[in-house]
């Protein structure tokens, strides 16, 4: 039986994805509520999963934050929402963590306004072949430090 201060792993889980998005496109929370009707501090509740989101507030959300409402129930691209994993937190996926990041925010909100496919695609393979690189350099022992440039 789960306790009634708890929030519900699902409520939670459409709540960071509220968040998520919200971030995304550089709305505050208080411009979110100023458009759905409520208060940011309402805002506040649905991203924690503290209060639940209901079908036509989640519609509203959802036309704000031009996605659909299943955005919100989408673990990646193609799977349903499920209860599986989400136990545990936002720090236990690295992929997460680092969209909730300052920098991972940044970062997507540049690579979106790329519109060219093809210069995508590009920056996708530099930044893969820059990881490899490094991965390279931290096993023989050269690991960067902060704020170091590569050369």
């Amino acid at each position: 039986m789960m306790n009634a201060k708890t929030p519900n792993a699902i409520d939670t889980f459409v709540g960071s994805r509220v968040r998520m998005r919200r971030q995304l496109l550089g709305l505050s929370q208080e411009k979110l509520a100023d458009q759905i009707g409520v208060t940011f501090q309402q805002v506040q509740k649905y991203e924690k999963g503290l209060n639940r989101i209901g079908a036509s507030r989640l519609q509203r959300i959802a036309d704000v934050l031009s996605t659909s409402p299943s955005f919100f129930f989408q673990q990646d691209a193609s799977e349903p929402l499920s209860l599986a994993g989400l136990e545990t937190s936002v720090a236990a996926d690295p992929v997460a963590e680092f969209l909730h990041s300052k920098e991972g925010l940044a970062l997507n909100r540049a690579f979106l306004k790329i519109t060219d496919t093809q210069l995508r695609e590009k920056i996708v393979a530099l930044v893969k072949a820059m990881a490899h690189a490094q991965e390279g350099r931290d096993v023989a022992g050269e690991q960067t430090k902060p704020g170091e440039t590569f050369a």
